[in-house]
């Protein structure tokens, strides 16, 4: 008898854990002779759904449907697979399994051990992640001793990163950049990316040359008052910089996986940029080497999986430092306020942000080459086994 698995999650939001929540549904699918797939969706913030009219999104549909009437009748699930933020992980089955992003900084809040230690198996989507979870430790006292103890993550925790995928490109109606060069980020506008640093810096170093700029990028979802309040804010930022010849073009809404795909591919567009604080795994940075497209980013956090191989570096590093992350960035039971996270070098922004333009072809060459190892290493069929091993083969020991 097929065993019956509950995958909650943010399966239907246009973010990065609903991509994750998407990428465990594809890998359990191979497995589909086995165990009976249901569904719960949740919702991710304010982000919107996914919106193309797809054989995944109508097989989705069906299994919602099918979960609910299921549910509805009181029936009852052998596993549990928690694809979210440890805080929402719960015990509602005989088997739990946590899947998460894990975190851009140097620890873990403590609830996330409290959390996870509830979990049978923990998965992550990067080194970083992990490492980063495994070695969190909390203090505290024994209210009755008044001893101080530490406590720590004691469940079995393991990382899996994404699968390449490719899609036909297509391209974008209306947008075709005047300037020759350009520079791409694809981010969410927040403190936590460091959004705005990079477009200062970036104007910064560019302001008397004819270079572009191409921000695809949004504050909160697709929104139209989403577009206009970003617009905004970019107005803003542009307008301290008088007679600039440098360009920025901004993108936001609804953007198919081809017109991605065509974006990283545009012959104007020439290095994707990221100075964020750090990367739970960076999809962006991710699908930018499945683009042969060169990236510029901090030596730091969950790119480094796929960015470094057999010790060599196949990227443009900004150097950083570690600190205390910014006061807005805390967010009780995720991001502790004495936690630590990456900064970005401005001068060493700058200066990468020349040699790359100066040297782009040498650039170019390093990022064929980690194309080539990316699609290797990162196969459908090499990703989707790894993700079904540790997440169903591994359970196979656990009593069900």
């Amino acid at each position: 008898m097929k065993k019956k698995i509950l995958i909650r999650g943010p399966v239907l939001s246009q973010s990065g854990y609903g991509e994750q929540a998407r990428f465990a549904l594809r890998a359990l699918r191979t497995r589909e002779n086995d165990y009976d797939i249901h569904i719960q969706p949740i919702r991710w913030g304010n982000t919107g759904w996914i919106w193309e009219d797809t054989e995944e999104r109508r097989w989705m549909d069906k299994m919602i449907t099918k979960t609910a009437h299921y549910t509805r009748e009181g029936g009852e699930f052998d596993m549990s697979l928690m694809v979210t933020i440890p805080n929402e992980w719960e015990k509602i089955a005989p088997v739990n399994i946590g899947y998460t992003a894990g975190i851009e900084t140097d620890r873990v809040s403590p609830s996330w051990l409290f959390k996870g230690n509830d979990m049978d198996r923990i998965v992550v989507v990067s080194n970083h992640s992990k490492n980063v979870y495994k070695e969190t430790l909390a203090k505290g006292k024994n209210p009755e001793t008044g001893e101080e103890v530490s406590y720590e993550l004691s469940t079995p925790i393991s990382s899996v990163g994404y699968a390449v995928r490719d899609f036909e490109p297509k391209s974008i109606d209306g947008f075709d950049p005047t300037t020759g060069f350009n520079f791409l980020c694809v981010s969410q506008w927040g403190p936590r990316k460091n959004f705005e640093n990079t477009i200062k810096w970036w104007v910064e170093e560019f302001h008397d040359q004819k270079v572009g700029l191409i921000l695809k990028t949004s504050l909160a979802n697709n929104s139209m008052i989403d577009k206009t309040k970003t617009e905004n804010m970019l107005k803003n930022i542009l307008s301290k910089y008088e007679n600039r010849k440098c360009k920025v073009y901004m993108l936001h809404g609804d953007l198919s996986d081809g017109q991605m795909k065509w974006l990283y591919q545009h012959e104007k567009v020439k290095c994707l940029i990221n100075a964020a604080h750090g990367e739970g795994f960076g999809l962006p940075i991710f699908e930018a080497a499945q683009a042969a497209l060169p990236i510029l980013t901090i030596g730091w956090s969950g790119q480094m999986d796929y960015l470094v191989h057999d010790g060599r570096e196949y990227f443009a590093k900004i150097d950083h430092v570690l600190a205390n992350v910014i006061p807005e960035a805390v967010w009780d039971g995720v991001i502790q306020e004495d936690a630590q996270w990456a900064y970005a070098e401005q001068g060493s922004f700058k200066m990468q942000l020349r040699h790359i333009r100066k040297n782009w072809k040498k650039f170019k060459k390093t990022a064929v080459q980690l194309q080539n190892i990316v699609n290797e290493k990162y196969s459908e069929e090499i990703m989707y086994k790894e993700f079904c091993d540790k997440v169903l083969g591994e359970s196979e020991s656990i009593q069900l």
